[in-house]
Formats: C-alpha cells, structure tokens, sequence
C-alpha cells in the first residue's frame, strides 16, 4: 500500500507530524521547480478511504465515516446541504412528536447550525422515549446537551437528535452540528421557564399566544424567500436590533480564457495596446485569465454556507459554463454590453475596467457581495459577517502593505492601482491609505460605488477604457470603495478568519490538507499571479483533489450534464446589445456628505 495512504487512514495527529516533517525537511533537498509537484503527491487531498462497514438500506445507502469527533454512521447523498440536512432533522422531530400528540413550539437558538424545539418538562419521559426509539430504528444520534453529566434523555434538560449525511466519497458529514435539539420548559406561576438563554427569551408567559412562523424568523442561517411555517410563541417572531433584513446579492466576474473566440478577440486587442509592452507581464498574462472550474465550486460554498444570499449576478464576455443551469431563478447572466453601455472600451480583459461597472447591474440590489471565482466561502456564516444591521459595510485590512515608493510603468497592476487609490484618497479626506485589502468577499453598497463614479468620474472612466490592466487604473470594488465608505462613515472594519494560497507555493498541498481536517475558515483563496504551462498543470490537479474533497455537495445552479447548444443559451441570458448610443442604468447618488474635502483633479501619479 502507498506510504500516503498508509498516512491517509492513519489519525490525524500522527498524519500532521509527519507532513510537518516532509515540508521542512524533504522539500529543501528537491530542485525548486520539482517541489510543488512533490509535495502534491506527498499530501493526499482527495477523500479517505472508505471504512469497511457499509450496507444497504431500503432508503439508500449508508456508510461509516470517520469525522473529527469519532465514526459515525451516515446517510449517502450528493446533493445534501447544511440548511437540507438540518431542516431534515427539524421536521423529523416535530412530526414525530405530532404524532405523538406531544404539545412543542419551536425557538431561536444561539448556535447558528442547530434548531430548537421546547416542549413541556412534564412530557420529558415520554419525549425521552419517542425520541431514543426514533434514533434506535432510523439510525440517527440522541446526544445529551445539558447539563453534560446526564447519561441518558431522561435525566437531561437539553438533548439533540440527528441523522448524519454524507457525500457519496464521505468527504464531509453534516452530522450533530445541524441536529434539532429539544429542550425541556418547566411551568410555574404562569411563567414557562427555559433551561437556558436563547437570543430573545428564555421565560415566557404561559398564555403567550401560539403563531406560526416562517424559517428565517428562527435566525438569519435560512433562505430569506423560505416561507415554511413553525408553531411558536409570538414573542419569537420579533426581529432583534442585531438582525439584517435588507436583501444582499451576490457578483462574480468569471472569463474563460480557453475559449478559442474570445482568444481571438484579446488577440486583436493586444495588437492593438502597444503600450503593453513597457508594461509588467501581470497586465494580460494567461495565468489571469485561466478557469479550472473554481466557480462551481465557489457557488457551492455559497449554497451551502450562505443560504441568506438574496440573488447571484455572473458578469462575463457573453460566456457560460457549460455546466451552469441558467434557467435557475437564484442566478443571472450578465453581458459586459449590459454594464458599459455606451461607456469603456469593449472586449475589455482588465478586471479593474469590470470591476468599475459593476453598479450598473440591473436588479442589483443595494448591499452586494463582490466575489472572484477564487474565493470560496469555508463554513456556515451569517450576513453580519459582512454588513452592520444598519447597512454599514464591513472591510477586512490585510496586514499587506501598499508599496509606498513612487509609482512606476513596470508596476504589478495591483500595486499601481494601490497607489492610485492612496492618491486618490489623500487628496479628497487628506489620508493615507497604507493597507491592501484581503481577498475575501468585499462587502458593497451600489450607491457609494455610483458616488465615487461621480466624484472621482475622471479616473474611473479612465479605468474603464483600459482594455488591460493600466497603470492608471483604480481598483474600485477591491480597494477605494471601502476606504471611500470609511472614511464617510459607511463602513466598519471587520474580522474574519481567512486564508491566502499562492497555488504556485510547496507549502501550499500541507496548508490544504489542514484546511481539510479543521475547517475553521470563513473564507480563503486559492491564487495564481503567474506560472508557466508545467507548473500549472500540477496547480490543475492540486484543485482537482482538494475542491471536489472541500466542497463534495453540487449546488442547484450546476447541470447534471454538460448544455447541448451553448449558442442558444447566450441567446436567452443574453438581454439584448448595449448599443454604444444607450445609456446605463441611472443609479441614485446620496448627497456630498457634509464635512469631506472636495475631489481634486491633479492627475494620480
């Protein structure tokens, strides 16, 4: 058997040291254009072997997977979700103890994966009973909660029952995180008395009045259009001043660099930017332009982490995945003729030029997330990641530096625009801006991004008639809109616990095998700034081990199989030319806000 198999099965703790070990002491002594390629095949990524017991039921298929807290027995399903599994869970109990006849009402829970239900204390033996022999027979988990020394449901205030599922490779259980737990209310002097805190009451009157409720009055881990109704008490379905309630959407940009016509196209415009040429590498090499699948992967880490995501707006070259179902009433296909109108310069294959008519996407809503295919959601998380409940942005500093040297023509596009932003910004609120941003989803509002359109109309129309990346681009989504909105008191900083992988880097199948057994990340991206055709081949396969392993879940926005006519598909997401005579949609600008210093229009040097 390979020695990394044998490592594979073995536990984690003992795998861990030994890739710690081949990291720091094997890869110095291997020729550094061979390391990537042997520290891939020294770090299995793909999912572990499966544990001999495995049977079939009438249901489907089981099978015993080894997670971090132990074997578990798991239902087989390629397209289960947290939000599915865990609403599984929910409606087995309550219909199990309807049938019983046993009076519940369902209650907000401080954990953002679990539900709750309460019923009575005086129903504990016989709930205690249903519950353990709907586990026994379904083979499902009754988990003591609280208090912890209780050995068995009888003796317990807090239980929890699930029903793991897995994906077919057993590469993620969505096991007890997302069970239903069952608490037990104690009636006395009119009052029902929970045994602990919940996010809005944990005593209540006894004559509360009985409503029901849909799920996202439950918290904000649900889809904001599930309108399924739960018995409740009415005091839980007010919102608390800590909730969002306003919708947010999401954007990627996407580009398939494969595409022989749109080959064409950068071709002719390369022919036609002889500026390129006193310009760095990174303003239109390949490596930029490059799809290995990165975006079905990220819209599955938006379905499964990020059910609360109002809609998803794809902006490309009037391209399509071939495995995108765009029919799908949770996405749109956006054309850059829908966004430029009469203004930039098209074919553009600069993400700055793109990333400048963002706001322009009809429908969009006002708070908006900005994602690259690259960047994938790494757990269940809830909007207040990323916005204030009253609609500020969150920001995330990167502890990276903007170069502060003068800028020059053979600037890496990322820093010249950095520089441009810091110009920019000290010009209008006499500040510098010091700090890239990470790469993480970028919080935004459509009305700040269309005021710095108007303030600073100058350099974004500039920017957006740069076919390439150009020395005088601005970054607007990724930079200047959020130092922009902070400094006019429309932003925050924020914390989130992510992680940058430079797919070109040894290190990097070590830090994707630790990313595979913890999964502690909200967010991380895995990048490529420039590398040649045989490094690129290994990055290929790297990702092909590790997204299928990280994200084993398909979303409903993939196909089950590759479109027959891709011409006919662009022909209907495709809602009509923007003629160069058009104009972009209008978008309502706030008011100067009172006390910021005029822009200037000294160029950004």
């Amino acid at each position: 058997m390979p020695l990394r198999r044998i490592l594979r099965m073995a536990p984690w703790e003992v795998r861990s040291r030994v890739l710690r070990s081949m990291q720091y002491r094997v890869l110095p002594h291997i020729a550094e254009e061979r390391r990537l390629s042997v520290a891939r095949r020294l770090v299995l990524l793909s999912p572990p072997p499966r544990l001999p017991f495995t049977r079939r039921r009438d249901d489907g298929t089981t099978m015993r997977v080894r997670t971090a807290r132990g074997r578990v027995t798991a239902h087989r399903d390629p397209a289960a979700s947290p939000v599915g599994v865990r609403r599984q869970n929910l409606d087995r109990v309550v219909a199990a103890l309807d049938e019983a006849g046993i009076e519940w009402f369902r209650i907000p829970t401080r954990a953002l994966r679990t539900t709750a239900v309460a019923v009575r204390a005086t129903d504990r033996p016989a709930v205690a009973r249903l519950l353990e022999d709907l586990t026994a027979t379904t083979e499902g988990r009754l988990d003591v909660v609280k208090p912890r020394r209780a050995k068995k449901a009888g003796a317990a205030d807090v239980v929890k029952v699930s029903w793991p599922v897995t994906d077919p490779d057993g590469s993620l259980v969505l096991g007890t995180d997302f069970g239903c737990e069952v608490e037990f209310w104690t009636e006395r002097d009119g009052m029902l008395a929970g045994p602990r805190r919940n996010p809005i009451a944990d005593v209540i009157a006894l004559d509360e009045p009985v409503v029901d409720a849909p799920e996202p009055a439950f918290g904000p881990f649900s889809s904001p259009a599930d309108r399924t109704p739960y018995r409740t008490r009415q005091i839980f379905t007010l919102p608390s001043p800590d909730r969002i309630g306003f919708p947010i959407d999401v954007v990627y940009t996407w580009v398939d660099g494969g595409d022989p016509q749109w080959q064409a196209r950068k071709a002719a415009a390369l022919a036609e930017n002889g500026w390129l040429d006193e310009a760095s590498k990174l303003a239109c090499n390949d490596a930029r332009y490059t799809s290995r699948d990165e975006l079905r992967y990220s819209l599955r880490s938006l379905h499964c982490f990020a059910p609360w995501v109002n809609h998803i707006y794809l902006v490309t070259d009037d391209q399509v995945p071939d495995w995108l179902d765009t029919a799908h009433p949770g996405i749109t296909v956006v054309s850059h003729r829908e966004i430029f109108g009469g203004t930039g310069r098209l074919p553009t294959f600069n993400s700055q030029a793109i990333e400048s008519r963002l706001h322009r996407i009809p429908g969009l809503s006002e708070h908006f997330l900005y994602l690259n295919d690259d960047v994938f959601l790494g757990r269940p998380v809830t909007p207040d990641l990323f916005f204030t409940p009253g609609g500020l942005t969150r920001f995330f500093p990167s502890n990276a530096q903007v170069d502060s040297a003068p800028r020059r023509p053979d600037d890496p596009p990322a820093d010249s625009a950095g520089k441009n932003n810091r110009e920019l910004i000290r010009t209008a609120f006499g500040r510098v801006l010091t700090r890239k941003m990470m790469h993480t989803p970028h919080p935004s509002r459509r009305s700040v991004i269309a005021e710095i359109e108007q303030r600073f109309g100058e350099y974004v129309e500039a920017t957006a008639s740069h076919q390439f990346r150009h020395p005088d681009d601005i970054s607007l989504l990724s930079s200047l809109q959020q130092y922009y909105a902070y400094l006019t008191g429309r932003a925050a900083p924020g914390t989130i616990a992510y992680a940058y992988a430079n797919l070109a880097s040894p290190s990097t199948p070590f830090r994707l095998a630790g990313m595979l057994r913890h999964r502690n990340l909200d967010a991380f991206c895995l990048n490529d700034t420039d590398s040649d055709a045989a490094i690129a081949a290994e990055q290929a396969a790297l990702l092909n081990e590790f997204l299928p392993a990280y994200l084993p879940f398909a979303s409903p926005y993939e196909l089950s199989g590759p479109r027959r006519a891709p011409a006919a598909v662009l022909t209907q997401v495709d809602r009509g030319p923007a003629l160069a005579s058009e104009r972009a949609p209008e978008i309502a600008v706030p008011a100067q806000p009172a006390g910021g210093p005029a822009a200037t229009n000294s160029p950004v040097a």
